[in-house]
């Protein structure tokens, strides 16, 4: 199977860390072993005794500046802090107890605190170590970061950068004006997806394992969804956070595409059309004022209702098809006119149950963004191969058939496998319980509704599969295995809460 690529993204960075710590190691622990390997990397390129100077700023890339420091000093060298910034201001735990430490070591330890550009000092030393800022630079460096940058680059010294220079942008390699010209840079994990397109900003390139577990890329976790889970702004207003057309329903299901609507909103979709017969109007209307419903002719989806539909997707951001359609010839013809529709647009969609079986009768072509989410019957549907074995093997099976789809594909199960592929996670959230059905309409409605908010649809697959089965998990402890649809519905914004707090 194949896990996140060589090069990750700032975000992907972050979305490991965090779940590194869901699996119990630590961001403590993280912090120790990234400073230490950049003392271990300093150590290889200096004499004990010589002077290094270590510029910390005070975010998280300072506090693995305050762990070197200590090393080095522990390792007989000459070191000294100068931390540019308040102390009062740091607000990152890990930073703080690692800034704690290297003040009370007084003996070891020379220590500086420059509140202001002009108290700038003029740096001698053998080595500088660059721990401003980090991964999250993102424009031009300002005062008092500017000057300090300067005066570290007039510096006759060597310069380590600690995971990335000081005013380079990690996404894309970019400086937008001055940055540290580092002759070595020690990241961390894995190289930042900016190194591949600029290799020769960083200078020489040391990538440094600091004992994030490979589970940490293989399985989803929190860190999946604190990445697409879009920061709301005070000017927010309806509709810049997604909206998500769910076409479904026929005369006998009526709660499917009522499931995947509120699901959806559950997520955090700004708006969510419901296109679904209207003998099942009114059933799905009475799940929530909120749903806006799409009364389509007749007692299930035909041809004709296609051209009802086509104004709609000029309104939204993604579709989701397929819960409670039906099988009827009618309706399968209408879904591949839907498709094509649909896919002439560009618009991603979601494809799943009834929608699933009928593209599998007809297997219309993929050219826009697509998500399938098959259980293992399905998947033996649309491969045409049962999805048998452990995760390793499913995710093998799965990553095979989603590259030859050109679609992400999201198969579940008592550990659920996602791939686009060219990656493949599993996920293990999730109990027996969920067998119930409407679970699935859920899992829909989460992923139409993170990739109508902008999310790219591998990840919102990912991150979907884990709050649905965290969702499933909090109503087992509650309810044990008597648990409804409903109920996880109700459960998501407390599971995305709880993901977002870590």
């Amino acid at each position: 199977m194949v896990i996140l690529g060589e090069y990750l993204t700032v975000s992907e960075m972050i979305a490991v860390e965090m779940n590194s710590e869901h699996l119990g190691v630590s961001t403590q622990m993280l912090m120790e072993t990234a400073g230490k390997s950049v003392a271990d990397e300093t150590a290889k390129r200096l004499k004990p005794g010589s002077r290094v100077v270590v510029v910390s700023g005070l975010s998280g890339n300072g506090g693995d500046g305050f762990v070197a420091a200590r090393h080095l000093a522990g390792m007989g060298y000459d070191v000294e802090v100068l931390v540019l910034g308040d102390p009062a201001d740091i607000t990152l735990e890990n930073t703080r107890v690692n800034y704690e430490a290297v003040r009370n070591m007084t003996s070891s330890i020379g220590l500086t605190v420059i509140r202001d550009s002009s108290l700038i000092p003029e740096i001698k030393a053998d080595a500088i170590v660059d721990g401003l800022i980090g991964t999250s630079m993102r424009g031009a460096l300002r005062p008092p970061y500017l000057q300090m940058v300067q005066a570290m680059n007039i510096a006759e010294a060597y310069r380590i950068a600690i995971d990335v220079p000081t005013g380079l942008v990690a996404d894309t390699g970019v400086a937008h004006g001055e940055c540290v010209q580092a002759d070595l840079t020690v990241t961390f994990h894995k190289p930042k997806e900016g190194y591949m397109k600029k290799p020769r900003q960083t200078g020489e390139l040391v990538v440094a394992p600091i004992s994030i577990p490979q589970e940490a890329e293989l399985y989803t976790g929190p860190g999946d969804v604190a990445m697409v889970h879009p920061k709301r702004k005070s000017d927010s207003h309806k509709g810049m956070h997604g909206s998500l057309l769910v076409v479904g329903g026929s005369e006998t299901y009526s709660g499917a595409p009522a499931l995947t609507a509120m699901a959806a909103y559950a997520a955090g979709c700004d708006l969510v059309y419901v296109a679904v017969p209207e003998t099942a109007a009114q059933a799905v209307a009475g799940f929530s004022p909120s749903l806006i419903t799409v009364k389509l002719d007749g007692r299930r989806l035909t041809p004709k209702n296609v051209e009802m539909v086509k104004p709609f997707l000029d309104k939204v951001d993604a579709v989701a098809v397929g819960p409670g359609l039906g099988q009827h010839e009618k309706t399968v013809e209408a879904y591949t006119r839907l498709h094509d529709v649909i896919q002439e647009k560009g618009l991603p969609m979601v494809v799943d149950a009834d929608g699933l079986k009928a593209y599998t009768q007809t297997k219309p072509r993929i050219e826009a963004p697509l998500v399938f989410t098959p259980h293992g019957r399905e998947f033996q549907l649309l491969t045409g191969k049962k999805a048998e074995g452990g995760f390793e093997e499913k995710g093998a099976l799965v990553e095979k058939a989603a590259k030859k789809l050109g679609a992400v594909v999201l198969l579940k199960g008592s550990v659920d496998v996602v791939s686009d592929g060219k990656v493949t996670r599993a996920n293990w959230t999730g109990n027996p319980g969920m067998t119930v059905g409407g679970t699935g309409d859920v899992l829909t409605g989460l992923t139409g509704g993170y990739i109508a908010m902008g999310a790219k649809p591998f990840y919102a697959a990912c991150a979907s599969a884990f709050i649905n089965g965290a969702a499933g998990d909090r109503v087992f402890e509650e309810k044990g295995y008597h648990l409804l649809p409903e109920d996880l519905v109700e459960e998501i914004p407390y599971v995305v809460k709880g993901c977002l707090r870590k």
